[in-house]
């Protein structure tokens, strides 16, 4: 079962779901001793998640399709990544044996992970294991410790998938992005919903929830953030995630009015970054409560992105609007949701 072949190089693996500043950092330090050794520096990850092969119906939600996380480790500053198949025969491989085809197929100088890095069997080996069998094989083991994030409710923990998804769900997704680095983001194509916001005025993007099928999505609620066209234009908008309790039809949507934007894109991707909470979800007396509701919510957008740091695409950015807004923290929000 080949790893993938090609010159020596520095290793790091793992599912890196998210690319965090965790993973982040991993990756960097495997570029850093490839220069020092002059050999590439590759990122091995793995397509599905082992765990959908293992227990199917089990794997957590994603917080990025396969092309994103390619593209975010070659950001992060690998030169190259292998996007293995976790077939069962792979995942019958005691560690040590692991390591073995490892050494065989791509010859590392050095192989870079995280504290909590397991592999083989079972989850069988560790980086003691990998330390020793390193010594054997003629690799260098690199141990990268754990990113500690401050979040917003003054709380010091160490960056991982499962804490964003964690986070993502209870809304917060500032501090989400404090983990990630970068504004949490769901791309997929606009598809047509019910009219019913552009007929209060605040037309919407709804994303086609198909495309969104197992990937994590953040929990119901209003949630300031922006929109980015296939163009590359980015838009401020406020967002609904949820069921519309004012017009309810048991049907989950993401959906997006775009601030100042007047335009067809029906039909195209678009990516929705998601910045600060704004509020909860209730159904409305009328729909004009809800309109005017809804007015306050593209106001509060507004005021929030004139605040902005001009770059949106740095980490500092991302770190800047992250401070703020948790759940049940901003005063004057009245819980509701956008309709479609």
């Amino acid at each position: 079962m080949p790893l993938g072949e090609g010159s020596a190089c520095v290793v790091a693996i793992g599912n890196f779901d998210g690319v965090h500043l965790g993973h982040r950092r991993i990756v960097r330090r495997a570029a850093e001793i490839a220069r020092q050794k002059s050999v590439c520096a590759l990122a091995i990850t793995f397509e599905p998640s082992p765990v959908a092969v293992l227990r199917p119906g089990t794997e957590p939600p994603r917080l990025m399709g396969l092309q994103e996380k390619v593209a975010a480790l070659r950001q992060a500053g690998v030169d190259d990544v292998v996007v293995i198949e976790p077939t069962r025969e792979l995942l019958s491989m005691t560690a040590e044996q692991f390591v073995r085809q490892l050494v065989e197929d791509r010859r590392p100088v050095a192989i870079v992970e995280g504290a909590d890095f397991r592999f083989g069997k079972d989850r069988g080996g560790d980086n003691e294991l990998l330390r020793k069998l390193g010594s054997q094989m003629g690799f260098e083991t690199h141990v990268v410790e754990k990113q500690d994030v401050a979040l917003s409710d003054q709380l010091l923990a160490p960056v991982s998938s499962s804490l964003i998804r964690w986070l993502l769900g209870h809304g917060r997704v500032s501090d989400a992005a404090r983990c990630l680095g970068r504004m949490y983001a769901l791309t997929a194509r606009v598809v047509r919903g019910e009219q019913r916001g552009r007929g209060l005025g605040v037309p919407t993007v709804n994303l086609d929830p198909a495309q969104l099928q197992g990937r994590m999505v953040p929990g119901d609620g209003v949630y300031a953030g922006e929109v980015e066209l296939r163009d590359g234009l980015r838009r401020a908008a406020a967002i609904s995630v949820g069921s519309h309790p004012t017009f309810p039809d048991g049907r989950r949507t993401v959906e997006a009015h775009l601030l100042d934007f007047d335009g067809d894109l029906y039909g195209q991707t678009v990516a929705v970054r998601f910045t600060r909470w704004l509020r909860d979800q209730r159904p409305f007396p009328s729909v004009e409560s809800l309109r005017q509701q809804i007015r306050r919510d593209v106001e509060q957008v507004r005021e929030w992105r004139r605040f902005e740091v001009d770059d949106p695409a740095t980490e500092s950015r991302a770190t800047a609007l992250a401070v703020g807004s948790t759940p049940g923290s901003s005063p004057g929000n009245f819980p509701g949701s956008f309709p479609r």
